[in-house]
């Protein structure tokens, strides 16, 4: 897949971030999947990686909302202060429990994340997500 860098999982579950690179892998075994149970760390990693980033290529992030050093509305706040070049390389899709329909309504509005997904990540859902930033990307679906 030409125009994504990698796979992303930020999660402090250890099992949810196993079954994300198992399907992410199945369907993309190529694929470069990164994934971190401390969200500090996975925004650090982010923004020194994709700052220097110097091609057109995606990566889609997995976001979980809960996580005990920065939850996904901290996680938010510090993505929105970075450069535009790391925001428009990295497309940030929440994968949470929670179905509180608030919660969801809350972070759809929010204009950086694309996507809402509730766990567990399945390979319907990964193929929605490449068909769908195809399509905004302008580029012809397989």
């Amino acid at each position: 897949m030409s125009f994504i860098s990698e796979f992303i999982i930020i999660d402090d579950d250890k099992i949810n971030n196993a079954v994300c690179r198992k399907v992410v892998a199945d369907i993309y075994p190529t694929i470069e999947i990164s994934d971190f149970i401390d969200s500090q760390e996975g925004f650090k990693y982010i923004a020194s990686k994709y700052s220097k980033a110097k091609n057109d290529k995606t990566a889609i992030l997995f976001l979980d909302i809960s996580m005990p050093e920065m939850d996904a509305w901290q996680f938010l706040e510090q993505f929105e202060k970075l450069d535009a070049s790391v925001k428009n390389h990295v497309k940030i899709y929440v994968l949470s429990q929670s179905e509180n329909k608030d919660e969801i309504t809350r972070m759809k509005s929010n204009k950086l994340v694309e996507y809402y997904l509730i766990k567990p990540l399945s390979h319907e859902s990964i193929k929605l997500i490449i068909n769908v930033l195809k399509k905004r990307l302008g580029l012809n679906i397989d």
